[in-house]
């Protein structure tokens, strides 16, 4: 009896040692994969320059990269020539998704981290557009857009991404707003991209942006649109479609607040557009 249980407990060990082992492995394996990936990427876009159908919807429809200049351009152009190659876009309820929006939703995601070299967002792997609001099963609820990490996801519906910058002034841009949310996960989940964020800048970012939501609680500040009180990520996203779409009205009325995440963002619409 005795020699069947210790038996059973080696077998039992075995197997426990067999899945740590194929679980290192497989991680591993996604790792190295993501690495190469988005080398592989990289070199691509360095190598080739943008496809002249995304430069033409970039010429047409997209005021930041309008704005810069021709060696800025160029940069542009090959972050969202790599953003393009490294991501999987998935259409929902559509027939395809389009090179233009291709394109624009790249776009976006350069838009936000364009102080940053090297940094794509790489651990989000699949964008998911939708034409319109979306059902969540999860949730009961419809929505614009959101974030997941788990699977690596960025959602957006596509009407109110180009809602987002046909105004270019109102401080709502979905598409912005959703890649805030993707920046901040990046910046905690340990992959290439990792722990970007200068730390005393992100402490200071915490500290200016409790006041501030401390402020729009009691009614004594209306600086961001009420949905910037749910919680810190809701509110860093928030100031981020401001930051862009009013960056002189947030350095005039938050000026430590803007230059904090000017700091973090590596950029200053102000300075980069000569405004």
């Amino acid at each position: 009896m005795i020699a069947l249980l210790i038996a059973v407990f080696a077998l039992l060990l075995i197997s426990l040692v067999l899945l740590f082992i194929s679980s290192v492995l497989w991680v591993t394996y996604l790792t190295a994969r993501a690495v190469f990936d988005a080398a592989f990427g990289e070199v691509r876009s360095r190598m080739l320059p943008l496809r002249s159908k995304y430069k033409t919807v970039l010429n047409k429809y997209f005021d930041y990269y309008k704005k810069l200049s021709s060696s800025n351009k160029k940069s542009f152009e090959r972050k969202v020539q790599y953003f393009i190659i490294a991501k999987t876009f998935v259409a929902r309820n559509i027939p395809e998704v389009t090179d233009e929006m291709k394109a624009l939703i790249a776009a976006s995601a350069v838009q936000l981290t364009f102080g940053y070299r090297r940094v794509i967002l790489s651990h989000f792997t699949k964008i998911l557009v939708y034409p319109d609001d979306y059902y969540s099963t999860i949730n009961k609820k419809y929505h614009k857009g959101e974030v997941n990490p788990a699977f690596g996801i960025i959602v957006l519906s596509w009407k109110s991404f180009v809602e987002g910058y046909i105004n270019a002034h109102d401080s709502r841009n979905l598409g912005l707003h959703e890649m805030a949310h993707a920046l901040r996960f990046e910046n905690r989940i340990r992959n290439e991209d990792y722990n970007f964020f200068d730390p005393y800048l992100l402490d200071k970012w915490k500290d200016l942006s409790t006041i501030e939501r401390e402020k729009m609680e009691n009614g004594t500040s209306t600086f961001l649109r009420d949905y910037a009180m749910t919680d810190r990520e809701e509110f860093f996203a928030a100031a981020v479609e401001h930051f862009f779409e009013n960056p002189e009205k947030f350095n005039r009325e938050r000026p430590e607040l803007y230059h904090t995440l000017s700091g973090l963002l590596r950029q200053d619409p102000l300075q980069l557009f000569n405004i």
